[in-house]
């Protein structure tokens, strides 16, 4: 339900930023405009940029190599969302990889990390160049969080002393000199503004769990919306923020675009905006038609950092170029309810109210209070157990009431729950995918056909406990 309301506030805030703009365009800046500089560090300087120059070779080539794998390998898959109450492909490729164990979820879709060597795990992968690829990932990853840690760190240091610099930057330089040199502030140094809580609350917003890599050739794309705002061009990847991340944590993005396979630039000399040939990532203050946008272009070993709240109070996209890209996105996902630890320990949690006669074996419950039939109906454990429990003349009829009516909202809950991922399983989107990527639906839910035995019909059931309390 909050997912939901959450949904249609946004929708509504875009309905009402349309309709302001009406046939207008939003002003947007590149790193060739004489006032990027300035709108930068007004409005933006929480993005933090490094041209390719700054990471080392053997990493860019050992990265570089396993993009290549991964797709040749064929471990690009397009992902079936949801928005907006309708199921789509999306026009970027992904895989996830990252920590044992991880998850993330985005779009109503929640994707499975392809674990990276770690130490303590037995991780047996189908090729010795798939486990090469992934050991460069994690090796990116570690790269990126000793620079996202740097980059806060000087951020904290700077904030405290006037910059006074006037450099007008232009396309081929990093942004700002105080940015690059932002990213060679010692621990020391900036310890005297930083205390040591702070700095392990810095560490752990900058400790990747796992990345979402993207791969997408615009020239196979039939159809790329268009920016809506600025009027950037083709869009890869639309506005939005980050989801399922922890709070305040930092977002790191390696850029590789393929060039020489296409067009890198326009032979024209003087553009009005940004080059349609070039990646670019577009920023612009969320909710908000006041502030111009930025497009900065990304080439081949580019990355950026988008530090602290940034991912909260503004909004990116992806523009595509004419070339292949793939990037590397490393994030902290909020892995709290996402793991098969997290699912084992809900599981035992159930198990808890669970008791057995020492005579004839029956599984019972030990308790009817609404607290624990709300949590373990939440966890989905004991159903037929708590129906059968009602049912006993124990109980007064108001405490009865109030069981079934706590019981019914999560039932209803999961009956909704149900038709809404059969209808996904079902739409054409997901049909369209091969056999071997459509998502399954339960037999209990869709099959009437099905041997196995059902262990009770949900909607029956609603419809009897609310004849019950009627």
């Amino acid at each position: 339900m909050k997912r939901r309301a959450g949904e249609r506030e946004k929708e509504l805030k875009k309905k009402k930023l349309l309709e302001e703009l009406g046939e207008k365009r939003l002003p947007y800046v590149t790193p060739a405009d004489a006032d990027f500089r300035q709108l930068w560090k007004t409005k933006y300087s929480k993005l933090i940029f490094r041209k390719s120059d700054t990471v080392p070779e053997d990493l860019h080539q050992m990265v570089q190599e396993g993009f290549l794998t991964l797709r040749e390998q064929d471990c690009f898959f397009q992902d079936l969302v949801r928005i907006k109450g309708k199921d789509f492909l999306t026009p970027v490729s992904r895989i996830l990889i990252g920590n044992p164990g991880c998850t993330y979820k985005y779009l109503n879709t929640r994707l499975f990390t392809v674990p990276w060597p770690t130490e303590g795990y037995d991780i047996k992968y189908c090729s010795p160049q798939i486990h090469d690829a992934c050991k460069a990932l994690i090796r990116l990853n570690d790269y990126l969080h000793i620079e996202a840690v740097k980059a806060l760190q000087g951020q904290n240091f700077f904030e405290t002393k006037e910059i006074k610099d006037t450099t007008v930057i232009d396309r081929e330089q990093n942004f700002a000199t105080p940015l690059t040199e932002k990213g060679s502030v010692s621990k020391d140094q900036s310890s005297c503004c930083v205390p040591e809580d702070d700095y392990i609350s810095l560490k752990n917003r900058t400790s990747y769990n796992l990345t979402l890599l993207n791969y997408m050739d615009p020239l196979q794309m039939l159809y790329l919306k268009q920016e809506p705002y600025f009027g950037m061009g083709n869009m890869a990847v639309s506005w939005h923020h980050d989801e399922n991340l922890v709070e305040r944590s930092t977002v790191a993005v390696y850029s590789y675009s393929c060039e020489g396979s296409a067009m890198e630039e326009s032979n024209e000399q003087k553009l009005k905006g940004r080059d349609p040939a070039v990646w670019h990532v577009g920023l612009k203050v969320a909710w908000d038609i006041e502030t111009p946008g930025l497009a900065i272009p990304l080439h081949q070993g580019d990355f950026y950092l988008m530090l602290d709240d940034l991912n909260m109070t503004h909004q990116h996209c992806v523009l595509a170029g004419f070339s292949p890209r793939f990037s590397s996105t490393h994030r902290v996902a909020d892995c709290s309810r996402g793991t098969l630890e997290y699912i084992f320990g809900q599981c035992e949690l159930a198990l808890q109210n669970l008791q057995t006669d020492s005579d004839s074996m029956a599984l019972s419950l030990k308790s009817l209070e609404t607290a624990v039939i709300k949590q373990v109906e939440e966890i989905h454990n004991e159903t037929s157990l708590v129906l059968s429990e009602v049912g006993k003349e124990e109980q007064t009829e108001e405490q009865r009431n109030e069981t079934i009516d706590c019981f019914l909202l999560a039932l209803t809950e999961r009956q909704r729950l149900r038709k809404e991922w059969t209808a996904r399983c079902q739409s054409e989107a997901a049909e369209s995918l091969p056999e071997d990527q459509k998502p399954e639906c339960h037999p209990f839910w869709t099959d009437d056909e099905c041997d196995m035995p059902l262990p009770y019909d949900l909607e029956e059931v609603i419809a009897n406990l609310q004849n019950l309390v009627q």
